[in-house]
């Protein structure tokens, strides 16, 4: 742990904070320091392995408002996947089991953050920040909220009923089935969505796979038929069953309506 800064150290950080920035790229600290691009790029090296700031990617560089107590510094993972995103020209949104953490579905805290973003794909990590990429069709992209952080950014998340599609969308990236079929009911039930919502959100971000399911557990559960139909009319034709819980074996009474295979009782 490196609790003793240099100079140069001191400096790159007062000049940070007197600018009132929070990222750094190589080239600015060349002639406000007077260094060479070589003494430059070592110092960034240094104080990125010593925990002082958060490398991007190569040459882009996160820096802290101020340095805690201790003097190792990771920034807000909201942060760093704006950061990270923005750099690239792109749009992203907070998904997976971290929105299933905020919206209440799961009370378990991932140990890194989801995104579905229009650039990357991939692992990354910024300081000890992990960021799993997603990289997904513009059109795939949408129905979010905006949560303000901490720090006074906006972190643009998907919405809860959009988690909820992506739940049974992703549903093998995510773990998502079969106990997102009890999620959307509990959501019903307690009137934190509406049916309505959820046929729309499906409609524009489901796949056929997605369609179909939602429409069997939305049948079951009693919901209207002109919503059904509406599901129904935007559904390609099927072919052969799929299963309704995909990890279990392929077994049991067919949906005709929706061609879903009812394999288990969630």
């Amino acid at each position: 742990m490196k609790r003793r800064l240099g100079n140069l150290e001191q400096l790159l950080l007062a000049y940070t904070q007197m600018r009132g920035v929070s990222t750094l790229r190589t080239g600015e600290l060349t002639s406000t320091l007077r260094l060479s691009a070589k003494q430059e790029r070592e110092l960034l090296g240094r104080m990125a392995r010593a925990g002082l700031i958060a490398r991007v990617r190569r040459g882009l560089y996160l820096v802290p408002p101020r340095l805690p107590l201790g003097g190792l510094w990771s920034p807000d993972p909201a942060l760093a996947l704006a950061t990270l995103i923005e750099d690239r020209g792109g749009r992203y949104q907070i998904c997976g089991a971290n929105a299933f953490n905020r919206y209440g579905f799961d009370n378990q805290v991932p140990n890194r953050i989801y995104a579905y973003n229009n650039r990357i794909s991939g692992d990354r990590r910024i300081g000890t920040v992990q960021v799993n990429l997603i990289k997904v069709s513009d059109r795939r992209l949408g129905d979010t909220e905006e949560q303000l952080t901490a720090d006074g950014r906006v972190a643009i998340w998907s919405s809860r009923v959009r988690t909820l599609v992506d739940a049974v969308y992703d549903w093998s990236r995510f773990n998502g089935l079969p106990r997102a079929y009890q999620w959307i009911r509990q959501e019903i039930i307690k009137k934190r969505i509406d049916p309505a919502d959820l046929v729309r959100v499906t409609i524009r971000y489901g796949d056929k796979g997605t369609l179909r399911r939602i429409g069997t557990l939305l049948e079951r559960e009693g919901i209207s038929d002109t919503l059904l139909r509406k599901l129904e009319r935007a559904l390609p034709g099927t072919s052969s069953p799929i299963p309704w819980i995909p990890t279990a074996r392929k077994r049991g009474p067919v949906s005709q309506r929706w061609g879903v295979v009812l394999n288990g009782d969630a």
